[in-house]
């Protein structure tokens, strides 16, 4: 059973696409279906139902899936131990991150990186923080920068590096700017816009409301927090916001609550052997960590 079957097989089973995993994997069609079918041969049996332009996994194609991605990460995994003999940093760094912490918390940091790292090729993957957990949780990514979960999987390490705190904020000519220090029930007569309902930072948000036995008013949600910023600026909104993003257009509110923070941090497999450029990463984000990140609780490992 070769890797090279197993990558076509996954690409076809998470992409659900014979041409989506051909353009993943950079290869033509029929070179992925030929693969395909090398493996059917190989197993004795079908591996999808190819229904119209549908794409779907039979039971024996289930019952190989996390197999495939096991044999895959091991496969890597050994890679990666026979290349870190050599003691160089280079090779490739499958790194996600959010796009907030991409744009406003590592960009100095991957500049001294690339400086000091120079044969290290970067593949950076933008991807929401739940998205990145269960990439490196499955194998398909070597680390992530991202917010953190509140409970991680036990099988990874979360390691916090910056604090964002969270201001409540809303357009300077919003009815909540003319006024004094609110409670949290007064801002629920007003429209919020805030992150999606399935990210960390929206859970961490609405169990703040929830312990006062409040319902947040959400009128508008999306992942992107510029774009939140933008949605409350133009007066859509109350929102909460990384300090960072505050100065300038938005007015904070002064709330009769104490702070919210979230850990932003980084996450890798605790079984897996990271590459040295891997840990060349790590080290690098253990330098830039802040005061009170060490002091966070969620610093496991």
């Amino acid at each position: 059973m070769d890797t090279q079957s197993l990558q076509a097989f996954l690409a076809v089973a998470e992409s659900g696409s014979f041409s989506r995993a051909a353009e993943q994997l950079h290869l033509t069609q029929p070179a992925v279906s030929k693969r395909i079918a090398a493996l059917e041969s190989q197993i004795d049996a079908r591996l999808f139902d190819r229904i119209g332009r549908r794409v779907g996994l039979t039971e024996a194609g289930r019952v190989l899936l996390p197999r495939a991605r096991q044999i895959l990460v091991m496969v890597d995994d050994s890679r990666r131990a026979l290349s870190n003999l050599e003691g160089s940093v280079a090779g490739s760094l499958t790194l996600a991150t959010s796009h907030h912490i991409g744009l406003h918390r590592l960009p100095p940091l991957l500049r001294r990186y690339t400086r000091e790292h120079p044969e290290v090729r970067l593949d950076l993957h933008f991807l929401d923080s739940e998205e990145a957990y269960q990439g490196v949780l499955d194998g398909a990514l070597e680390m992530a920068v991202v917010t953190l979960a509140p409970h991680p999987d036990p099988q990874l390490l979360a390691v916090p590096v910056w604090i964002d705190r969270l201001c409540f904020v809303c357009a300077p000519d919003h009815p909540l700017a003319r006024r004094g220090r609110l409670a949290l029930a007064e801002l629920c007569a007003f429209d919020a816009v805030l992150p999606g309902p399935l990210t960390f930072t929206r859970g961490l948000i609405e169990s703040r409301f929830a312990a006062a036995g409040l319902r947040l008013p959400v009128a508008l949600s999306t992942n992107y927090l510029e774009t939140l910023k933008m949605m409350t600026a133009i007066g859509l909104g109350w929102s909460l916001l990384p300090e960072r993003l505050v100065a300038g257009e938005l007015h904070e509110l002064a709330i009769d609550h104490p702070p919210i923070h979230r850990p932003l941090g980084y996450l890798v497999h605790r079984s897996r052997t990271l590459s040295n450029a891997a840990r060349a990463m790590l080290e690098a984000l253990e330098a830039a960590r802040e005061p009170a990140a060490k002091a966070a609780p969620g610093d496991v490992g």
